[in-house]
């Protein structure tokens, strides 16, 4: 009697692997919210039409007055199109050095960002190895530091923009734009040292305590402990609190653009847009924001991925 053959799962057509994936349900999720968004357009410009329209004594079909809608000069919500046009003329249209370029204003957003998480992470570990090592820093210092993100931002971030602007400018005669670029660096480095400090602090307490006996029994340091132990088992928890913190460092720079009078930056393009009734221009902004965001969250994804093949794990 012979065995029988072991059975050997049928592979998934192209067709099959494409209603599987996680691509389809984000193209899914998109179009819902796109086609959401033109219908809050229709409902939201559809009043000021109908003014338009008796003004101008017509009576349109409902297709056209429909259409309409979505083609406001200033609507009160405009129609997914009309943004990605926008974005379209200003990103790729116009010169990146042109003040009216998103790229540019990217750039100045971008730069703080960038600025405030570096700080941000790195006071964030400080602090963390800080409280991990130090049981009385565990007990003063972490209640601070969770408190201190019970105030909101937009209340403490005119503060700290014109205490830093003037500080800066008066006593050591700093330029004006290197004073705004570093006050904004500091309201993104205050958001973004939180999320950083907790990951951390839970990660360098991940090791199993079975580990760090075998460590004393091996007479091993703290310093040895910290790197051969502690910091490896760390090494997730940080670059999921890296995502976060790079977000909220971008809020934090946009934030800290509006109370310093910028005329560069996304929070200074969305400023301008509120002040003369450009709608569009300030959806562009924002979803320019959200793409940068986006994309600096999933450039950490990356270097996690990359970070965590190099020390032998595998990523989540």
């Amino acid at each position: 009697m012979t065995a029988a053959a072991p059975h050997t799962p049928r592979r998934r057509s192209i067709i099959g692997r494409f209603f599987a994936s996680r691509f389809l349900a984000i193209v899914i999720v998109a179009l819902c919210i796109v086609a959401v968004w033109y219908v809050g357009a229709t409902y939201l410009n559809a009043p000021f039409q109908r003014q338009l329209d008796e003004t101008a004594g017509r009576s349109p079909e409902l297709k056209e007055f429909i259409e309409e809608t979505w083609a406001q000069d200033r609507p009160v919500l405009p129609a997914p199109h009309q943004v990605a046009e926008e974005l379209y003329k200003t990103v790729v249209l116009l010169d990146p050095t042109s003040k009216r370029s998103l790229v540019y204003h990217g750039w100045i957003t971008l730069s703080s960002t960038l600025a405030g998480f570096v700080l941000g992470t790195i006071l964030g570990i400080l602090l963390a190895v800080a409280i991990v090592h130090a049981r009385s820093l565990d007990r003063s210092l972490m209640p601070w530091i969770v408190s201190s993100q019970t105030i909101p931002i937009l209340a403490i971030a005119p503060m700290i923009v014109v205490v830093t602007y003037n500080w800066l400018t008066g006593q050591f005669g700093v330029d004006t734009d290197v004073s705004r670029f570093l006050a904004k660096s500091f309201i993104s480095t205050y958001l973004s040292f939180f999320p950083v400090t907790v990951g951390m602090v839970k990660g360098l307490r991940s090791p199993d305590p079975m580990h760090l006996d075998l460590m004393r029994t091996y007479h091993a340091s703290g310093w040895q402990t910290f790197w051969k132990l502690r910091w490896p088992a760390a090494v997730p928890y940080l670059f999921v609190s890296m995502k976060i913190a790079i977000a909220a460092s971008l809020v934090g720079a946009i934030v800290g653009e509006l109370p310093t009078g910028a005329v560069a930056g996304l929070g200074a393009r969305l400023l301008t847009g509120s002040y003369y009734g450009q709608t569009v221009q300030i959806w562009a902004a924002l979803l320019a924001a959200a793409i940068m965001a986006g994309a600096l969250v999933a450039i950490v994804g990356i270097l996690n991925r990359v970070v965590l093949r190099r020390m032998g794990a595998r990523s989540a």
